[in-house]
């Protein structure tokens, strides 16, 4: 994300989707939930006019649709994982543009405290970050002893 809205995120990602072969039918997807998120429309992703998400493009259409109408990590994952869909898969990509989107600090507590592995899930989200920005080098042998054979 880079500090960049989902709004503009979105509009540079249909520019490289549409410079892709075969990209129509995931661009679809992604400007129905922006069509159906931006007229508020509740029932979209209920009455299944968003797929159930048991391909990729409708997980994605779900997932995009909830983190456009609810603006909040709680809300809008909440809402991804309650459909009769592939409910699992949406709530896990909702869940991560919300996360990259809000930080973790949007994630309510009483779900981090459950949370398994929560230190190592950290640590690798943090490497991942820091790749980015150069602080973590991928090469480095600190890198080589996490993540072997990457």
């Amino acid at each position: 994300m880079n500090g960049a809205s989902l709004d503009d995120a979105m509009n540079a990602t249909k520019e490289i989707l549409r410079a892709e072969r075969d990209h129509e039918e995931v661009l679809e997807a992604v400007e129905s939930a922006e069509r159906y998120a931006a007229t508020q429309d509740l029932n979209a992703l209920r009455d299944g006019r968003l797929g159930e998400g048991w391909i990729a493009e409708e997980a994605l259409s779900i997932a995009l649709y909830c983190a456009f109408l609810f603006r909040d990590f709680e809300d809008a994952v909440i809402e991804a994982v309650n459909h009769s869909g592939d409910s699992d898969s949406t709530g896990a990509i909702t869940g991560n543009i919300c996360g990259a989107l809000y930080g973790v600090e949007s994630i309510p507590d009483r779900w981090l405290g459950q949370l398994e592995l929560r230190s190592e899930i950290t640590e690798i989200a943090d490497d991942l970050a820091a790749l980015d920005t150069g602080v973590f080098d991928a090469s480095s042998e600190i890198a080589w002893q996490r993540y072997p054979g990457h």
